[in-house]
């Protein structure tokens, strides 16, 4: 694949997570010369607690199953559960990076400060000062860094303790509370059970309604039934529509004070979580429609119910950000980047954006599959490079599928992944491009002595 040789293209990567490990791996792997700054000590993104800044509290766990949620060429093992917890996430990161020799091109304990525009190329300034030209940048820092805090009338007054769950470490801090948790998404779920399990009284708030889908269906993990067509038990029949599949499994959410499911199953981003269920059918957690204002140490609702409550933790998502770029230099909508297909500048041919993408998916093998087709333009040349940059500007597919997402910020930047592998696969069918297999890099794979030194 590789058209330029690694003197002509030297790729500047920021962040060492998952999304800029493989975007580092991609280049390597077209002949790229690549340095990838991670200002923590190690890499893994959010899914090390010691970064400062991670939102990952202990029990955390995956959402999509081990599975589907691997690397190309680098699965999950089969020691591991189900769905696993950071800690197992962590090191199978590292693990990823060290096969790969990924560690080789981080530069650990190094953040960047700012990236510049500079004859068409960028200079980019780490945190100890230096700069370094490069001819392409790639911002992989992640979506969750910046919590986004609500306003509700009166929180200014509120007497008690309110922040937001990426201050959460521990369901110890629960302890002899009133907590309500406020938030609909999946580590608000998550954080909503911990409460359950060791407030003195718990109580869990969304703005709307939601279907929580279980972890499995019929035994089987749910991506896994989904993606390969999982059939029910025989004499078992299912409708078809999955909101309806969920009703039935689940029931009515509504009957536990939360309100009743305003879209179907498919139009936001799916909340796994078999707890939940489990902490409001025995009592342990009361569910209450949005927050309508605060006073005193008291909150209330928009049903007009109240409740006395100690702390409150707001779970209500984070805002995106690329802080050390020019936001000029992007277009923005919702506070998202407008991106052809969720990761090149439609204007400028050599900044790309990877991870900034949300889908009912596994997210590791999409990442990938994004990151070769920015490898592939860092090193293109002739009438390839001008062919990709003129789609970047016109080109302009529905990778929504038909689907109507709900109106919100997370899903600003959602596509229906099914249309968004289809689009990708078009564009590497355009160029002549081989999808990923598991065998793709094995020329970068180390072997396990070489790792170890």
């Amino acid at each position: 694949m590789s058209e330029k040789s690694p003197s002509d293209s030297r790729v500047c990567v920021v962040g060492a997570g998952p999304s800029g490990l493989v975007m580092a791996r991609a280049a390597l792997q077209a002949g790229a010369e690549v340095v990838v700054y991670e200002r923590h000590t190690d890499v893994g993104g959010i899914w090390d607690p010691e970064n400062p800044g991670s939102p990952i509290y202990e029990s955390a766990h995956f959402i999509s199953s081990r599975y589907t949620s691997g690397f190309y060429g680098f699965p999950m093992p089969e020691s591991f559960p189900d769905y696993p917890g950071y800690k197992l996430l962590r090191d199978f990161i590292r693990e990823f990076a060290a096969t790969f020799g990924l560690y080789d091109v981080v530069r650990l304990g190094t953040g960047v400060q700012r990236a510049e525009q500079v004859d068409g190329g960028w200079v980019v300034t780490d945190t100890d000062g230096r700069s370094e030209t490069f001819t392409h940048l790639v911002c992989a820092n992640g979506v969750t860094w910046h919590p986004r805090m609500p306003d509700y009338p009166g929180l200014d007054t509120f007497t008690g303790e309110y922040r937001h769950s990426s201050t959460f470490r521990h369901a110890r801090e629960f302890d002899g509370k009133r907590v309500l948790v406020v938030g609909g998404g999946n580590s608000g779920v998550d954080i909503a059970c911990d409460a359950a399990r060791n407030a003195d009284a718990a109580f869990w708030s969304v703005r709307r309604g939601y279907r929580v889908i279980p972890k499995h269906i019929f035994g089987v993990p749910l991506d896994v039934f989904i993606n390969e067509g999982g059939r029910p038990p025989e004499g078992v029949t299912v409708p078809e529509d999955p909101s309806a599949l969920i009703d039935a499994l689940v029931g009515d959410l509504s009957r536990f004070g939360l309100p009743k499911a305003d879209h179907a199953a498919l139009e936001s981003h799916p909340i796994v979580n078999d707890a939940i269920v489990h902490h409001l059918t025995h009592g342990d957690i009361a569910g209450k429609p949005d927050v309508a204002r605060l006073r005193g140490d008291t909150v209330e609702f928009t049903d007009g119910s109240t409740e006395q409550v100690d702390l409150v933790l707001f779970a209500t998502g984070y805002d995106y950000d690329i802080a050390y770029v020019d936001p000029s230099l992007f277009e923005w909508r919702h506070g998202h980047p407008e991106l052809y297909l969720n990761m090149f500048n439609r204007e400028i041919d050599n900044l790309y954006v990877l991870g900034f993408i949300e889908f009912a998916d596994a997210a590791y093998h999409r990442f990938d599959e994004m990151a070769q087709l920015i490898a592939f333009d860092v090193v293109a040349t002739g009438a390839r490079k001008q062919q990709l940059s003129e789609l970047k500007r016109t080109d302009a597919p529905d990778l929504r599928g038909g689907m109507h997402y709900i109106d919100s910020p997370r899903h600003a930047s959602y596509v229906e992944t099914h249309t968004f592998q289809h689009a990708l696969a078009a564009v590497r069918e355009r160029f002549g491009l081989e999808a990923l297999t598991e065998t793709t890099f094995d020329a970068l794979r180390r072997d396990p002595l070489e790792k170890a030194g």
